[in-house]
């Protein structure tokens, strides 16, 4: 028998919310966090429109010393380090002294795409200039993938799996899978988990030159993301870090702490680009397998599913998605459950994508609603013709959700898909 896994605690940074109640108000509210920045403009970018978490010095000096931020220039470990020590400090449970041992039981795993692009352009400078006993003692730590791990360890005296993952946009839900794995299995207590993605030009540049970004709304941002709408132009890039504390159901009794939700099960898989599957684009039959499987790991029927968190970029594949959905779930028309996508808020937060749409789609289900669809004021036609609209809510609305399903599916044609339970 595998150990019951649940959420004990959660955190946000997010381009229209940091920290769980400005997220929850801000999703009850359709609030946008895309917004036009003047660098991307000035750089001759297509798109000039992104989603970037709002961190004032003031915020930082919550997280790190003035030591810590000498020299620091990491936007992707900021974020992470944000949400993370919020999740943890929002389920309670204690931070191991620096003359204490590590805590054994509490593992990491933590994902990203990059990490510190910037602080590694600052490097190349340097070094190109002959500076190179200039670079700064922590120019390794910001630099190297496990960096947010690393630092979160730091920060917390994690002593069990301390790890990175990284599968482009599936890596948040990967991430929280990994972590929910390790519980079930015996092999730790609680897992930190969550993803975190970078922002700037130096990120966002390839997307640009792809072509895959939205460029029709510059001169309003927040109408720029627009998922299922056949007005959709392609995604708007965003950034920040989504955390969950998972723990086993049996400590969380233990010690008396709050539930969120149960994690039932999930599953990871990849295409291999075959079947029409590439780089950019998923093979079809790979999704739908990874949907099922979900639902056969968490030994549930996809009838008992209420509502979906879709990947659903605003890009021409969202008709695909859809169809992925009713094909696997047995299910379209009237009787397809409710969907939306936080990437009409958000923009597409790439890597920490999964993590922070978690957290959403955790926080609906204990507050009873599920946040509109901004900018999907035109239901595309093909989405229109495969589930009903009323599938597709544009405002807010009163829902309680029992079991919930999040999907992502990344660059490189790798997907992942979990389950939720309310607790």
């Amino acid at each position: 028998m595998k150990n019951r896994v649940v959420i004990t605690g959660m955190g946000v940074c997010a381009p229209n919310g940091v920290g769980l109640e400005t997220f929850t108000e801000a999703l009850k509210n359709g609030t946008s966090g895309i917004t036009h920045h003047q660098i991307l403009k000035d750089l001759n970018f297509s798109c000039q429109i992104g989603g970037i978490p709002k961190i004032s010095e003031e915020k930082k000096r919550e997280y790190f010393t003035d030591l810590q931020l000498r020299n620091f220039n990491a936007s992707g470990i900021l974020y992470g380090i944000i949400a993370g020590m919020d999740a943890l400090n929002d389920s309670g449970l204690s931070i191991a002294n620096q003359e204490d041992e590590p805590n054994w039981d509490l593992g990491i795993v933590f994902g990203v795409a990059t990490s510190g692009v910037e602080k590694f352009r600052e490097s190349i400078y340097k070094l190109d200039e002959g500076k190179v006993r200039r670079l700064g003692s922590t120019a390794v730590a910001q630099t190297m993938t496990s960096g947010v791990s690393a630092y979160l360890t730091g920060m917390i005296g994690a002593g069990n799996s301390v790890t990175t993952n990284s599968s482009a946009c599936a890596t948040g839900t990967e991430a929280i899978l990994m972590g929910y794995e390790r519980i079930a299995n015996g092999q730790a207590t609680q897992m930190l988990c969550g993803s975190t993605g970078e922002d700037g030009p130096y990120i966002w540049g390839g997307f640009d030159a792809m072509k895959v970004i939205s460029y029709k709304f510059n001169h309003n941002p927040e109408s720029g993301s627009r998922p299922m709408d056949s007005d959709a132009s392609g995604f708007v890039p965003g950034s920040g870090a989504g955390a969950m504390l998972l723990e086993s159901l049996e400590s969380a009794h233990a010690r008396g702490a709050k539930i969120y939700a149960e994690i039932l099960g999930g599953s990871v898989n990849s295409g291999g680009h075959r079947q029409g599957g590439s780089m950019t684009a998923p093979n079809a039959t790979a999704v739908r397998k990874c949907i099922s499987k979900a639902l056969e790991n968490s030994t549930i029927d996809a009838s008992e599913i209420d509502y979906i968190n879709g990947h659903l970029t605003a890009t021409i594949k969202d008709p695909d998605e859809i169809k992925n959905w009713t094909i696997a779930l047995k299910r379209k028309g009237e009787n397809f459950p409710y969907i939306n996508s936080l990437k009409s808020l958000t923009g597409h937060c790439l890597a920490a994508s999964g993590s922070i749409e978690s957290v959403a789609t955790v926080l609906q289900m204990k507050h009873n609603f599920i946040f509109g669809n901004k900018n999907c004021e035109n239901l595309h036609p093909s989405i229109a013709s495969l589930i009903s609209s009323d599938s597709v809510p544009t405002e807010k609305i009163s829902a309680t959700i029992k079991t919930a399903i999040k999907a992502s599916f990344g660059f490189g044609d790798v997907n992942a898909c979990i389950i939720f339970r309310k607790y």
